[in-house]
């Protein structure tokens, strides 16, 4: 019985710590870069497990494009440094693997610019659910912005993406990650 209890102290010990080092959205590793490179899918997670794969990286920091026309960026870090709160970057250390907080696969009042692959007029519909199902049928489809009537024109249109961009907050639009 103290044995078992030990074990499932142990266990929870591990969860928590495990807890405490997903990769954060919102967060900058600023030093111990070793690595930069181009992140064409726009997708954090790609960044976490090429640190993965190289023996040297210890923590990675993935930055959003800047621009509609840039890609992502990755840098690889040979040490763990300390993490600094920037809305431009999710960062973690080796083993982390990538939690990327979202308020549900709707996310209201979200613009995620660039990526754009195909737009078209959608009915009117205060959630994008048409947009979401669409981006979802599309396997080229990463992520999608629906906005609202009468912020780029009178009706509603759908963006879809192929690759995911920074999360912005305006309020004509609703956005989500698919894949």
């Amino acid at each position: 019985m103290v044995l078992r209890l030990k074990f499932i102290c142990a266990l929870l010990a591990g969860l928590v710590l495990a807890g405490a080092v997903q990769a954060q959205s919102g967060f900058d590793r600023r030093g111990g870069d070793y690595l930069k490179f181009d992140i064409r899918s726009g997708d954090p997670a790609e960044c976490a497990q090429r640190c993965e794969r190289d023996g040297r990286c210890q923590a990675w920091t993935f930055a959003y494009p800047r621009s509609e026309k840039a890609y992502a960026q990755c840098w690889l870090k040979n040490k763990v440094v300390p993490r600094f709160e920037d809305r431009c970057c999710v960062s973690g250390v080796r083993g982390a693997g990538v939690i990327e907080p979202r308020k549900g696969p709707i996310e209201t009042a979200i613009d995620r610019v660039g990526g754009d692959y195909r737009n078209f007029e959608t009915p009117s519909d205060s959630t994008g659910a048409a947009c979401l199902a669409a981006c979802e049928a599309d396997n080229k489809c990463r992520a999608w912005t629906y906005v609202r009537p009468g912020y780029i024109g009178a009706p509603a249109r759908c963006f879809l993406k192929d690759r995911i961009t920074r999360p912005r907050p305006k309020p004509c639009c609703v956005s989500g990650v698919v894949r």
